[in-house]
């Protein structure tokens, strides 16, 4: 059997969904390996987490990994990890890796993200608040340092799949300086959410219960509920436009709630190239980590026979306000998306605590009003972005009081 050439990985946001999709995938690609059926190995040499450190500490165990990163300096966890809200930047910075997965929750990922693209890594990216809040920096950094950017999205693999299509490059590489010529739009998919047909009474006034029974998914809290206000959609708009040097009149939302068709390209021709799969996470997480090679997965595949219907149709920005939002973030540009992305997370992380008494709508109307009053400013460093976030956080905090 020829020998394995290994890819070195670190895996930031480990004990999230994304994160333990994602080592299983590994466990699964290496065993491929060992048969003969996969060309490469994959080496975990480093794992970050924000909180859950007993997770951390098995996963570590499990793998064989001799460095890992808690976010929460008093995260409960009997390892001698390396602590603070730095730490996970610090592996990135000290470590030698082929590859890191960005998987971290919310903003918190953005400085890692910003230091993998400036060290040439490649980069999985699951974490799309690192591109809302800071695109600018982060394709810069990689252009320069010569880092891909492989998008974990559903979504944005998709895109990356067909696109790839129409284009002379075989690689599978994101388009950072401009979209193909004949691509007349990106077209992300959506499930609409478990409130895709509620009226907008209704869904101002959704309980934290049914905005987290997502129809098809399985995620984290923080993104559940912004599917469920389409916001996480919104953010998909933001990112697919840094990802793939796209205009906001270039790109555009469809609701599909059978989640099978994950994104369309439209070409200048009128022809439409689909990508289509089982709604598994673990497919666009294994097509980035074997870039550029196709191998088995373990995933469920697409029995096409036994679908009776793909439905699709165009949602409703009144009743879900942040797509429109969307879009306004990316023609302002500068601090826009670190604002609205900020102060979102901040509105789902009031919703979320237990004594909440938030109206599920605020949270959109929150977004939106940090944007119109914050969301002006260019952005230059990493330090434009961190101060856009804090301050759209403290507004948010204030408006709470009001609430």
């Amino acid at each position: 059997m020829p020998e394995l050439d290994t890819r070195r990985l670190i895996i930031l946001g480990s004990t999230g969904s994304i994160g333990v999709q994602t080592l299983d995938v590994v466990s699964h690609l290496n065993t491929l390996g060992e048969r003969g059926r996969s060309p490469i190995r994959y080496e975990i040499v480093a794992l970050a987490a924000g909180q859950n450190g007993e997770l951390l500490q098995a996963q570590a165990q499990r793998f064989g990994v001799q460095h890992a990163a808690l976010a929460d300096v008093d995260a409960e966890c009997a390892a001698s990890f390396r602590r603070g809200h730095d730490a996970a930047e610090s592996l990135v910075r000290d470590l030698d890796a082929d590859l890191i997965v960005s998987a971290m929750v919310g903003s918190a990922g953005l400085p890692a993200t910003l230091a993998a693209a400036e060290r040439g890594a490649d980069i999985a990216l699951a974490n799309k608040e690192t591109l809302v809040a800071a695109g600018a920096l982060i394709t810069s950094a990689a252009l320069r340092s010569g880092a891909s950017l492989l998008p974990l999205d559903s979504e944005h693999s998709a895109l990356w799949q067909c696109l790839a299509g129409l284009s002379q490059d075989t690689a599978l590489t994101p388009a950072l300086a401009a979209l193909p010529d004949g691509v007349r739009r990106l077209i992300l998919t959506a499930s609409g959410g478990p409130f895709r047909q509620w009226p907008s009474e209704r869904i101002n006034s959704a309980s934290r219960a049914e905005a987290l029974a997502h129809p098809t998914w399985n995620m984290g809290k923080k993104v559940t509920i912004d599917c469920a206000s389409m916001t996480n959609k919104a953010l998909e708009l933001i990112e697919a436009h840094w990802l793939f040097a796209a205009p906001s009149d270039q790109l555009d939302v469809l609701v599909h709630p059978q989640s099978i068709v994950h994104s369309i390209v439209e070409t200048r021709d009128g022809s439409m190239l689909a990508q289509l799969g089982a709604p598994d996470m673990r497919t666009p997480i294994q097509i980035a980590l074997t870039h550029p090679s196709r191998v088995d997965s373990h995933a469920p595949g697409l029995d096409l026979a036994s679908l009776a219907r793909l439905d699709f149709e165009a949602p409703d920005p009144d009743r879900f306000p942040s797509l429109r939002r969307a879009h306004e973030v990316i023609e302002r540009g500068g601090i826009a998306g670190a604002v609205f992305n900020a102060a979102n997370e901040a509105a789902v992380e009031a919703f979320l605590e237990p004594d909440s008494t938030l109206p599920f709508g605020a949270i959109a109307e929150l977004a939106g009003a940090a944007l119109d009053e914050l969301g002006a400013g260019a952005i230059n460093t990493l330090d434009d972005a961190l101060a856009a976030d804090d301050e759209a956080r403290r507004f948010v905090a204030r408006k709470l009081v009001e609430v």
